[in-house]
């Protein structure tokens, strides 16, 4: 298996009496380290207008990490596409991929909390369409070496030449956030790769990479268990009643984010996973919290069903010194049961 982070920052807002910055900080020196562990890369979230200080400005904390470290991998989970201007967000995109020599995994989605496309003042309803528009400006903009101009329902430009290339050709990986079988289905058919959220049962990721490896071969291409990115909650502790407080974080941190995706009819939109059923049994179903025994165990069952490129996200430890000792026992006791047999190849 491969490993890499998933996650978010956090920033409080406040006068001089504290540092409002010091929760970036310290995720930054989170994935310094992380590197130095030996975990692959980091996939970082994007969210707005949250009230508890999450990242939104993802590329400009990647930039920052890219200058800070050397063979970290660099990822968006997720730029919510029907947001943003395509042109600007290939230039800034394309810019951190050549700062970094060519470390940038794009990942991007359709959004799923009502909260955000209320406070952008943009309809729900248009989130598809806006998607596909930003996308086929985004490409284009990365690949085009001549002039183009652009005429369409969202955004028009004018004779533009998109600036910087990026490193990567013809462009960055894309990675697209899906659930259900038919978005499965859909990112296979485009060509990119897979992520899956940190809810969904274990069963679930089972089904979704059978999915994704059907519609991979389908198109005459190879599948590679490393084209799928699965995010799970992980925290590594001795103590039953560490890793039962850690729990109730998370679920306290999952109701906190539900009620962001809650539409003013009650309808609530849980993210790409759409984990359905008691939320404490999704909690437990889906985290890999314990000891170290117990932890390996649950990544073996991963691994029997396929899952090669796992994101492990340590908010339930609280973050801090806390988030940093998990992180650094999964790495000591954990990682070398588990091999990236890509790269043993690579060394062969």
């Amino acid at each position: 298996m491969r490993f890499g982070l998933f996650g978010s920052a956090a920033a409080r807002r406040g006068s001089g009496e504290f540092d409002s910055a010091e929760g970036f900080r310290d995720f930054i020196e989170y994935n310094v380290e992380a590197e130095a562990l030996g975990f692959h890369g980091t996939f970082v979230v994007e969210h707005h207008f949250t009230g508890f200080g999450q990242v939104s400005a993802t590329l400009n904390l990647l930039t920052w990490l890219g200058a800070r470290t050397r063979h970290l991998r660099l990822g968006t989970a997720v730029i919510v596409l029907p947001w943003h201007n395509p042109v600007l967000l290939a230039e800034q995109a394309a810019t951190l991929d050549l700062l970094s020599g060519g470390r940038l995994d794009f990942g991007i989605g359709k959004g799923y909390r009502y909260n955000e496309f209320e406070g952008f003042d943009v309809s729900m309803d248009e989130a598809d369409a806006r998607f596909e528009e930003c996308l086929d400006v985004l490409l284009k903009s990365w690949t085009s070496n001549e002039r183009f101009s652009h005429r369409g329902r969202y955004w028009q430009f004018n004779n533009i030449i998109v600036e910087p290339p990026p490193a990567q050709k013809p462009h960055p990986q894309v990675w697209m956030g899906a659930g259900s079988e038919r978005s499965i289905r859909d990112v296979a058919e485009r060509g990119f790769n897979l992520l899956l959220g940190q809810y969904a049962s274990p069963d679930d990721v089972a089904s979704s990479i059978e999915v994704f490896r059907s519609a991979v071969e389908a198109s005459g291409r190879r599948f590679d268990p490393m084209q799928v990115g699965v995010t799970r909650a992980f925290f590594v502790t001795d103590s039953t009643e560490e890793r039962d407080a850690a729990l109730d974080r998370r679920l306290h941190n999952r109701l906190r984010q539900l009620k962001l995706a809650t539409r003013p009819d009650g309808t609530v939109h849980g993210g790409p996973d759409r984990a359905t059923g008691d939320p404490q049994a999704v909690n437990v179903n889906s985290a890999i919290y314990g000891d170290p025994g117990e932890i390996a165990r649950k990544l073996e069952a991963l691994q029997k069903v396929g899952v090669g490129y796992l994101l492990i996200n340590g908010g339930g430890s609280g973050g801090g010194e806390r988030g940093r000792q998990s992180m650094r026992r999964f790495a000591r006791e954990i990682l070398p049961l588990f091999p990236d047999q890509s790269a043993v190849r690579a060394a062969e």
